[in-house]
C-alpha cells in the first residue's frame, strides 16, 4: 500500500510540473500583424509617440538618409505611444519584419524603438548586420548614450544620441573595408 501512495504521489507531482508547461505551449501566440498595425511606415522616423521636435525629426530623416547612402544599412527610428501589452522585443521584431527595414537579401535593417509610456527602448538589428551591431554594442548604446538622455527628460536627445551610436558602428564597417 505504501509503494503505491508514493507512487501516486510521484505521478500527482509530475502532472504538477507538466500540466502549466503543456498549457503554455497551446497558448495562443500574439497576431503577427498586431505591431504593423499599430504604426504605419511613413518614413525613415515614424514619431507616433511625438517624442521629436520637428526639426530634429527633419535632421534625424537627413542622417538617416546619409548612414543608407553610405553604408547601404536602413536605419529606421519609430516611437510608439502604446506596446499593446506586447514585450517591445516581440514587438520591434514584428515591426521590423511588417516593414521590411533592410534589403531583403542583405537584412540589414536596424529599427530603433523607443515607448516613453512603457520607458522602454530596443535596438533591433537585422541577421546580416548581426556581426557589425551586436547585441552588446545596442545595450552598450541604449545603456551609455540613451538612457541618461532619457532619464533628464530629453527623450529627443537620446534618440539621437542612439542613432549616433549606430552610425558610429556602421561607419567604423566602412572604414575597416568590411
Amino acid at each position: 500500500m505504501r509503494g503505491f501512495a508514493l507512487m501516486f504521489l510521484r505521478a500527482a507531482a509530475l502532472a504538477i510540473i507538466v500540466a502549466p508547461a503543456a498549457a503554455c505551449e497551446a497558448s495562443p501566440s500574439p497576431a503577427p500583424a498586431k505591431a504593423a498595425a499599430a504604426l504605419e511606415l511613413t518614413g525613415r522616423v515614424v514619431d507616433a509617440a511625438n517624442i521629436l521636435p520637428p526639426d530634429v525629426e527633419a535632421s534625424l530623416d537627413r542622417r538617416l538618409a546619409a548612414i543608407q547612402r553610405d553604408t547601404k544599412a536602413q536605419v529606421v527610428v519609430a516611437s510608439t505611444p502604446d506596446l499593446q501589452g506586447m514585450e517591445i522585443s516581440d514587438y520591434s521584431v514584428q515591426l521590423a519584419r511588417a516593414w521590411g527595414i533592410g534589403d531583403a537579401r542583405r537584412h540589414d535593417g536596424v529599427l530603433v524603438l523607443v515607448a516613453p509610456a512603457e520607458r522602454k527602448v530596443r535596438i533591433e538589428v537585422g541577421y546580416g548586420l548581426e556581426m557589425t551591431v551586436k547585441d552588446e554594442r545596442c545595450a552598450r548604446i541604449i545603456q551609455d548614450e540613451m538612457l541618461p538622455r532619457f532619464r533628464e527628460g530629453q527623450l529627443a536627445a537620446g534618440t539621437v544620441a542612439g542613432v549616433a551610436g549606430i552610425e558610429r558602428i556602421l561607419r567604423r564597417q566602412i572604414e575597416a573595408g568590411v
